[in-house]
C-alpha cells in the first residue's frame, strides 16, 4: 500500500475529494513566463487526441498538469497569427475515425489534426457550426449518453448553445446559476466550468450543480504552494511499480488497483486517471486482493469477501453482497489474482502456487480444475486476446493462454513493466 502511494505511475496527481488531477512544478517555471498559480485562470482548456490536456492563456499554454508555460505555437504552429483563443474543444470525427481540435477566436474557427492546421481553415464559425454565435467564452464536447446526442456545449455569458453534431441544430439554454465560464473541460465523464482560479462541476444536460462549489482549481488541476492534495508527488520509476489487481471490463476500460488507489484507462485519447478506490466502490475502503470482470459486472475480492458491482450503473453494489468466497465461487483461501478471458465463462483464480478454474455459468459455482504453477507470490493477472500477463512486482510473465500458464513447469523470461503500460518513468 505504501509503495503504491509513492509510485502512482501517472502523469496525473490525485485530488482525493473529487477525482480531478493536481499537478504543477512551480519551482521549474521561468520567472519571465506566466504562472498558472497566479489565480488569473485560462482562456481555454482542451485535451488532444493523445489524452494530454492543454491549458491556454494569451499566447502561452501549459501542456498537461505539470511543468512551465510555453508559447502556444510550439505545440500548434499556426497559432502565431492568432495570439490567443476564446474557446477550444476536442471532437471525435466519426466519418474519418480520428480526433481533431477546434479553436475559436472572434468569429473564426480553426481546426487542427495532429497539431497541424487543416486545409481550408480558418473559417467563419457559421460555416462549421451554423447557429453558434461568435466571441465565445468556452466550449466542451459532450458525447451521446452524457448528452442526449453527440453535442458541443458553447458558452457565451449565461447562455449555453447546445449544438447537435449530426443534425447541425442549436438549442439555447440559460443557466443563470452558473458563473460565466471562461473555459470548460470534460474530464472522465464529468464537466467543469472554469472561472478565474475557480471551477464549478455541472451536469451537461441540466446545468445542475451538486456539492459545494466553486472550488479553487489550484487545489485540483495543478500543484501550487499552499494548495492541493498531491503533496510531494513525483512520477516513479517503472522498477518501483507494484499492483494488487488488474482487469478490463466489457466496455474496454482497464483498471489497475494498488493500495487504496485505482487507475482507470478508458482509451488512449482519454489518458490515464487515478482515484481512491472508495470513490467508485465505497464499500471497499482498504484495497483489494484480486479483481475480474464478467457479464457487465466487476468482481472485487478482499480477504474472504466478494463484492459484485454493476459496471454500467456507476459501480452499484448488487443487493445481497458481499458474500464469502465459499458462497460465491466455491473456494477458500487467500486469493492472489484472478482473471477471465474475453468471451469466456471461466474465472481462473490464483491462490499461492496453484491456479483454479471456476465455471461462472454453473450453479452452484465450484472448482472444475486445479493445477500447480511454476511460481507463487503473484500480484495480479490479466487475460486479453493476446494472451495472459501475470504480474509480479515490476515484472510480468506472458503466456499464450490460460492452459499454457497452467501447464508450464518453468517460468518464461520475466519482462519489465513499461512506461506505455503504466505511465511510469523508464
Amino acid at each position: 500500500m505504501e509503495l503504491f502511494t509513492k509510485t502512482l505511475f501517472l502523469c496525473l496527481a490525485l485530488a482525493l475529494t473529487n477525482g480531478a488531477p493536481a499537478h504543477h512544478d512551480a519551482a521549474v517555471d521561468d520567472a519571465s513566463l506566466p504562472d498558472r498559480c497566479d489565480g488569473i485562470g485560462f482562456d481555454a482548456i482542451t485535451p488532444d487526441e493523445q489524452g494530454t490536456t492543454f491549458f491556454f492563456r494569451g499566447s502561452h499554454l501549459w501542456e498537461g498538469f505539470r511543468g512551465p508555460a510555453q508559447l502556444s505555437n510550439e505545440s500548434f504552429q499556426e497559432l502565431d497569427d492568432i495570439g490567443h483563443v476564446d474557446a477550444a474543444f476536442r471532437m471525435h470525427d466519426i466519418e474519418h475515425l480520428h480526433d481533431h481540435i477546434y479553436f475559436f477566436l472572434d468569429d473564426k474557427v480553426f481546426s487542427y489534426y495532429a497539431h497541424h492546421l487543416e486545409e481550408g481553415y480558418p473559417k467563419e464559425i457559421q460555416q462549421d457550426f451554423p447557429g453558434v454565435p461568435s466571441h465565445l467564452d468556452a466550449a466542451v464536447e459532450c458525447p451521446k449518453g452524457e448528452c442526449m446526442a453527440d453535442s458541443v456545449l458553447f458558452f457565451k455569458g449565461k447562455d449555453v448553445h447546445v449544438y447537435d453534431i449530426v443534425t447541425k441544430t442549436v438549442k439555447t439554454k440559460t443557466w443563470s446559476h452558473l458563473p460565466v465560464c471562461t473555459s470548460a473541460l470534460r474530464w472522465l465523464e464529468h464537466y467543469y466550468c472554469f472561472h478565474g482560479n475557480n471551477f464549478t462541476k455541472f451536469h451537461p444536460v441540466t446545468g445542475e450543480v451538486n456539492g459545494v462549489y466553486p472550488k479553487d482549481a489550484r487545489s485540483y488541476f495543478m500543484k501550487c504552494p499552499n494548495y492541493g492534495h498531491g503533496g510531494d508527488y513525483k512520477v516513479r520509476k517503472c522498477s518501483d511499480v507494484k499492483i494488487d489487481a488488474i482487469t478490463t471490463d466489457d466496455a474496454g476500460k482497464s483498471y489497475f488497483f494498488a493500495g487504496p488507489i485505482y487507475m482507470r484507462l478508458d482509451t488512449r485519447r482519454d489518458g490515464r486517471h487515478a482515484f481512491p478506490i472508495s470513490r467508485s466502490w465505497k464499500e471497499v475502503t482498504s484495497g483489494v486482493d484480486a479483481v475480474f470482470s464478467y457479464a457487465d459486472n466487476i468482481y472485487l475480492i478482499k480477504d474472504d469477501q466478494v463484492y459484485i458491482y454493476k459496471a454500467a450503473a456507476h459501480y452499484t453494489l448488487i443487493a445481497g453482497y458481499p458474500k464469502t468466497l465459499k458462497e460465491e465461487l466455491g473456494i477458500e483461501g487467500h486469493v492472489d489474482a484472478a482473471f477471465v478471458c474475453p468471451d469466456n465463462h471461466t474465472v481462473h483464480i490464483i491462490i499461492g502456487g496453484t491456479i483454479r478454474a471456476v465455471d461462472l455459468s454453473a450453479t452452484p459455482r465450484a472448482v472444475t480444475r486445479e493445477m500447480p504453477l511454476p511460481f507463487s507470490d503473484i500480484d495480479a493477472a490479466l487475460c486479453s486476446a493476446e494472451g495472459v500477463n501475470v504480474f509480479k512486482g515490476a515484472t510480468y510473465y506472458h503466456y499464450e493462454s490460460p492452459m499454457t500458464l497452467a501447464m508450464s513447469r518453468i517460468a518464461p523470461e520475466p519482462l519489465n513493466v513499461t512506461r506505455a503500460m503504466m505511465g511510469c518513468e523508464e
